[in-house]
């Protein structure tokens, strides 16, 4: 039914706690492979995919949206594609949600043309977490704008349909998102759980983030020139 394809690259650690969350869901068959596109690591990231029987394959010069497009290039086992971040833990019995949206789709006429992502939820008990929720799900729901790390499940015959990820050095997330449409993604309750760190060091590293990710959410600007913002 599905196929999941993570972009590694030194996810060691996160990565034991992403793939601990779709182990029940490939014990039931919802699942039918994982494919591991990594960046170039340099830590154990390759043993823990070894470990857990996921399909690796090493990708050095290739940046993120690149590693997502082969990925979903080399998956052959399922008729949906889950794009998952190692950081992103998907909350427990989030296949069963999942597999009643694939099963709705299936059966609606054009239902197959829809994806879904999850409903972000961050590791940290602090009140500003709780903010960066609320505004992550308005943000999701008015603009149908969901970030990388919330998910993306989508059919195959529709990402073909689309393009799938064009070869973006960042924003992949918004770019596929806006070509989807807003009226063409559906938001599931279950929870994908992240860190929240912010990739960027610096405020100005993170405020250039932040306006970039403004610009093709609110404005509508095309994340090929948003990205040059992003920094």
């Amino acid at each position: 039914m599905i196929s999941v394809i993570v972009p590694t690259k030194n996810s060691e650690t996160e990565l034991v706690h992403s793939l601990s969350s779709l182990v029940t869901a490939a014990a039931e068959g919802v699942i039918r492979e994982v494919i591991v596109v990594d960046g170039g690591s340099s830590d154990g990231t390759e043993c823990v995919a070894d470990a857990a029987g996921c399909h690796w394959v090493s990708c050095k010069s290739m940046s993120r949206s690149e590693r997502l497009a082969y990925g979903a290039g080399l998956a052959r086992r399922g008729d949906w594609l889950l794009f998952l971040r190692p950081e992103t833990l998907l909350e427990s019995g989030w296949h069963h949600e999942a597999q009643a949206f694939i099963e709705r789709a299936t059966r609606a006429p054009n239902g197959t043309r829809t994806a879904a992502s999850f409903r972000l939820r961050y590791e940290a008990f602090s009140m500003s977490a709780r903010i960066s929720e609320s505004i992550a799900a308005l943000r999701s729901q008015l603009l149908g704008m969901p970030y990388g790390n919330q998910g993306l499940l989508i059919s195959r015959q529709f990402y073909q349909k689309l393009g799938g990820h064009r070869p973006l050095p960042e924003l992949e997330d918004l770019d596929i998102a806006k070509r989807i449409g807003r009226a063409r993604i559906v938001f599931l309750r279950a929870a994908a759980v992240t860190s929240g760190e912010s990739e960027g060091d610096s405020s100005v590293s993170r405020f250039r983030q932040g306006l970039a990710r403004f610009c093709v959410g609110t404005l509508r600007i095309p994340a090929s020139v948003a990205v040059k913002l992003h920094g």
